[in-house]
């Protein structure tokens, strides 16, 4: 055998060891790849089938609908935003309107006071006849109590008029012109103080005292959680009240009128109260005075002057024994307003409250406090009743 072909034998056994495939085990191959097609199918031309091209696998093409997807994207975003924050909300009260579906409607807002009106910005303050500090008081007014200013060309004083019509003077600085903590539809919540002295405070817990405030003032609130109010003040300001001692009610509510055992037991908490000429407060209070307020948080509007309160409620006729003539204490219940003929130069009568068959909520002889004095058919306090009312009944 020839050396060249020798050398060719060698290589086709080397050849054979490496795995080289023969021209035969190559068309043997073909014929296993026929087989597989007819378990999988023939190959497919991706651009008859999905309409793929060159153009489908360049960088610079992707890239380009990419910014376009995303460029889109953020238009359907901003649309939504603007959608949700301003479309609907001008939209929704318009369609649900005149529903009971509260949640999308606008709320109505109907301002009260104009410019004339300003707001007490002191626990209490003094309404005098003249502008002077010397001047007979005629009644106080409270804590976030919205007055009229008639007149105030003087430096100190202002002419006012309160809600229920009285007409004085007042420090110009007790007062604020700010009139958002009295506007009813500005606020969630109107609070009355039932008791006879609340302090407001900075915070919900462990705050410091902002101002108290006394039975009869009004308060509105925004924010109610567990056993405390948020306040709107004066000046727009706000604080926090607990929530003993407060009615709450609609902020164009009223109070329910109540039976007269709650009268007496408001009235009954200014017991040994400092009597103070026309006081509406524990700091210092009158018997007028004491009536007005005690009647207003038990849910009947009372006048604040003796002479109005005698016109109040309905009368109540007095019984007399027929025999000796004396009055029958027991026709005068607890609960009903008594006036008697003063014993004071400068009165005509003395205002009084019946607490108790027999006892009567008055001014102490001293004209310092007042107490509860009893009496009976045959005293002096008998013998100078005038006339009873009955403002609330059992």
């Amino acid at each position: 055998m020839k050396k060249s072909e020798k050398s060719s034998e060698n290589k086709h056994k080397e050849g054979a060891g490496k795995g080289i495939r023969h021209v035969e085990d190559a068309a043997s191959f073909l014929n296993e790849q026929a087989d597989l097609a007819g378990d999988y199918g023939q190959p497919e031309d991706l651009y008859d089938m999905w309409g793929l091209g060159k153009k489908d696998s360049n960088i610079t093409g992707r890239n380009s609908r990419t910014l376009i997807s995303l460029i889109a994207a953020v238009i359907v975003t901003a649309f939504l935003i603007v959608s949700i924050f301003v479309i609907l909300p001008k939209v929704l009260p318009t369609l649900f309107r005149g529903t009971n579906i509260e949640l999308f409607v606008e709320k109505e807002v109907n301002l009260i006071y104009d410019d004339s009106y300003r707001v007490v910005n002191k626990t209490v303050t003094n309404v005098l006849e003249r502008p002077d500090v010397t001047s007979h008081r005629i009644t106080q007014v409270l804590y976030n109590e919205p007055v009229q200013v008639i007149d105030d060309t003087d430096e100190v004083y202002a002419l006012i008029r309160t809600t229920d019509g009285i007409e004085g003077y007042v420090k110009k600085v007790d007062l604020t012109d700010d009139t958002s903590s009295v506007e009813p539809d500005l606020h969630e919540y109107m609070l009355v103080i039932s008791e006879t002295g609340k302090n407001v405070m900075t915070h919900a817990s462990q705050g410091t005292l902002i101002t108290q405030v006394m039975m009869n003032t009004v308060l509105y609130a925004d924010v109610k959680r567990d056993g405390v109010y948020q306040v709107s003040l004066p000046g727009g300001q706000t604080g926090w009240v607990g929530s003993s001692g407060v009615i709450e009610i609609a902020p164009r509510g009223s109070i329910e009128v109540v039976s007269s055992r709650y009268f007496v037991s408001s009235a009954l908490s200014l017991v040994n109260a400092t009597y103070s000429e026309n006081g509406i407060t524990k700091q210092g209070i009158s018997i007028n005075g004491l009536i007005y307020v005690c009647s207003c948080v038990n849910g009947i509007a009372m006048p604040r002057t003796t002479e109005e309160q005698m016109q109040a409620g309905q009368e109540v006729e007095l019984e007399y024994d027929v025999v000796t003539g004396d009055l029958l204490i027991e026709s005068i219940m607890p609960g009903d307003l008594v006036f008697l003929s003063s014993d004071f130069g400068s009165e005509r009568y003395e205002a009084a409250l019946c607490t108790d068959t027999g006892t009567l909520l008055m001014i102490s002889p001293a004209r310092t406090t007042i107490r509860l004095r009893e009496f009976t058919a045959d005293s002096d306090i008998a013998s100078r009743i005038v006339a009873v009312r009955r403002v609330f009944s059992d």
